[in-house]
């Protein structure tokens, strides 16, 4: 499949994914097995992505970004870094681009997106946002971090764990209780900063895949922050996150699509370069079955997906949609990569082919951003209210 050939791509995305395709053959791909060797991805990487213009795509030009609101130009980004294998870049890329900078590009005043948006869009700073703790995961109402206010200020005090981009992050988005006896209405965004007197980073968490990637604990003791740190209005934070969890969740599902697409890619041209019993391991019919129902699967995953695109491009992606989106390419992925890394034989279970390390990278996919149960529940809601209706 080649995407460039959809209609889906007008010619401007072609010539955006020709220089995509260059920085990620100059900037990524010859230093990414260093990356993987050393557990982290330099910061590096992220300003060179903001000088091509790869990073900020969305955010306006007064803020040094690309003043395009079209997610297209994100899935070209998605579909080379699958290419090439960097999972774990992409996997931090997308955590600037598509929770941290929205949210400051949408909730921030004017005086917040001129601090913070600049460095986000150029990559010379890299955020994060600190949701999870180790007893709330897909149930943020659980949150136990608080910021209680002391006179014009407030004092941020509690731990978030799995937190991507944890280490070398310098603008950290942050969910916290401030009215405990308000419910859903009780919770609230901040903005903190790396240098700010009382936060901390804990351990780099030691993970099944994406090893290059950043992920680690943070700590909020008594975190001093001004009402310049809000971020939105008080008692929105939930609100804020659920409406936000559509472009998440289409960000997780492109990913997992794209990392399909990309591993399919790869084993189908093994199995025409590879010869046993004096033909083409692909000429075997089982093989060929294995081929057609994979090709099959992903296209028509990629309509859906690209859909879902379109639908966020016109302000229409429901959250319902999304999760739909999110748990079939997620999964999708999972059984894709393993039948794809089974035609490689033996050689797909050594890392230093990129089927192993798509293998274990993909894992994750079905689990952050919203479990595949938790997506199910989503819809299964949804369906449950629509029928009631009637």
């Amino acid at each position: 499949m080649n995407p460039s050939e959809m209609s889906f791509y007008q010619p401007d995305h072609d010539a955006f994914r020709v220089s995509v395709r260059e920085f990620v053959q100059r900037e990524i791909s010859p230093f990414y097995l260093e990356w993987e060797e050393q557990h982290l991805v330099d910061r590096t990487a992220f300003a060179a992505a903001g000088a091509a213009g790869v990073l900020g795509t969305r955010v306006e030009e007064a803020y040094g970004g690309g003043g395009t609101d079209d997610y297209r130009f994100r899935f070209i980004v998605a579909e080379e870094l699958a290419s090439a294998g960097a999972a774990s870049y992409s996997a931090g890329l997308a955590v600037q681009e598509d929770i941290v900078i929205p949210y400051v590009m949408e909730l921030g005043s004017e005086e917040q997106k001129r601090r913070w948006l600049p460095g986000l869009t150029s990559g010379n700073q890299l955020g994060a946002i600190a949701m999870t703790e180790p007893g709330a995961g897909s149930d943020l109402q659980g949150t136990r971090t608080t910021a209680v206010r002391d006179g014009d200020e407030w004092l941020i005090s509690g731990q978030k764990t799995f937190i991507t981009n944890g280490i070398q992050s310098d603008t950290i988005v942050v969910l916290a209780r401030t009215n405990p006896d308000a419910g859903s209405r009780g919770f609230s965004l901040f903005v903190v900063e790396a240098g700010d007197s009382g936060f901390s980073r804990g351990r780099k968490l030691d993970k099944i895949g994406l090893v290059a990637q950043d992920t680690a604990e943070l700590f909020f003791e008594k975190v001093r922050v001004g009402r310049d740190r809000l971020l939105g209005e008080e008692g929105n934070g939930l609100r804020y996150l659920m409406e936000r969890l559509p472009l998440e969740r289409l960000s997780i599902a492109v990913a997992a699509l794209c990392s399909a697409e990309a591993a399919y890619g790869w084993a189908r041209d093994y199995v025409f370069e590879r010869q046993a019993f004096s033909q083409d391991v692909g000429d075997f019919q089982t093989v060929r079955f294995t081929l057609a129902e994979i090709e099959t699967e992903l296209e028509v995953t990629r309509a859906y997906v690209e859909a879902a695109t379109l639908k966020l491009n016109r302000g229409s992606l429901t959250a319902v949609d999304a999760a739909k989106a999110k748990w079939w390419a997620s999964e999708l992925q999972q059984r894709v990569i393993n039948r794809s890394l089974q035609l490689f034989g033996g050689y797909g279970y050594m890392l230093e082919y990129p089927i192993a390390r798509a293998y274990r990278d993909a894992r994750i996919q079905t689990i952050y951003g919203g479990t595949t149960e938790i997506m199910k529940e989503i819809i299964g809601r949804d369906i449950a209210a629509r029928a009631k209706r009637r």
